[in-house]
């Protein structure tokens, strides 16, 4: 699959990142974030077929050809979403649109329930909260955190021998994705190493989360929500399976099949997601 993308860097007071552009200057503000240990190239598929969209695809922090962490910093949802409001600010964006997936999908609705009145429209692809827990495991949780950023140090990162490997490696993940998902994502995520190919994502991206937000607080920010929200759900996704959660949302839902990359694992899933939401951004 080839396609043309404009490729730039924003030097933000705190760090570097890389992003994607794509479609005309003049169109709706869109900031895209994808998923977790994904990288820009998620959005390959999808955003030249969304249309009247000037959409900014970023690489998280650690992710893809943006900058990693200083040391001693971790990667929790509020470090994301000030990311992205340093993005808009470098923009000029004082209202904007987003477009995530799963932890992309996350970030925003953090990021639209905590600033409503600076979000235009949410368009969210199988992902919603965070998984929480009740909140009496919150020292065992931090506990378990802070013993995993001491045995890092004791770990190194895989090294597949050849692309190949490393690209069918990826295919297996922890959430499977086609061989031309992969390969998208490879070709901004992998990098050359002695011995063969490793993933530019910073190692510390697989740690736990020392603090998880409980389900009320969780849902404090969805009830905060004050644009037009339009959630796709997979078929054969993530979401699916937890009908308790999907009807306590106050969102607009749509149930398309595919799976938990449907948007970048063919062109017939980024079909049917770009006809949603042209219609979702085109609704008056």
């Amino acid at each position: 699959m080839s396609f043309v993308v404009e490729e730039i860097r924003l030097s933000l007071p705190h760090i570097e990142l890389a992003a994607h552009i794509f479609g005309p200057e003049d169109g709706l503000p869109v900031i895209a974030l994808h998923g977790w240990l994904d990288n820009a190239n998620s959005f390959a598929r999808l955003a030249p077929k969304l249309q009247g969209l000037r959409i900014v695809a970023l690489d998280f922090a650690g992710h893809g050809h943006s900058d990693h962490r200083p040391c001693g910093a971790g990667y929790a949802l509020a470090d994301y979403a000030f990311d992205v409001l340093r993005v808009a600010e470098q923009l000029g964006w004082k209202r904007f649109a987003l477009l995530g997936h799963s932890l992309g999908a996350i970030v925003s609705v953090v990021i639209a329930g905590a600033f409503p009145e600076r979000i235009t429209h949410l368009a969210l692809i199988d992902g919603i909260l965070l998984r929480s827990g009740p909140a009496e495991d919150a020292a065992r949780q931090m506990g378990k955190a802070l013993q995993a950023q001491l045995d890092l140090q004791n770990k190194h990162k895989s090294v597949h021998p050849t692309l190949e490997r490393a690209i069918d490696a990826r295919m297996k993940g922890m959430v499977a994705v086609s061989r031309e998902a992969a390969e998208l994502l490879a070709l901004r995520g992998l990098m050359p190493v002695p011995g063969g190919y490793s993933w530019r994502s910073d190692s510390r991206l697989t740690l736990p989360s020392p603090v998880r937000l409980t389900d009320e607080q969780a849902m404090s920010f969805v009830q905060r929500v004050a644009c037009p929200t339009k959630l796709v759900v997979a078929e054969q996704g993530m979401l699916i399976d937890h009908p308790e959660l999907l009807e306590r949302l106050p969102f607009t839902l749509e149930r398309l099949a595919g799976g938990h990359h449907l948007h970048l694992n063919d062109e017939a899933g980024a079909i049917l997601v770009a006809d949603c939401f042209n219609r979702f951004f085109a609704a008056p």
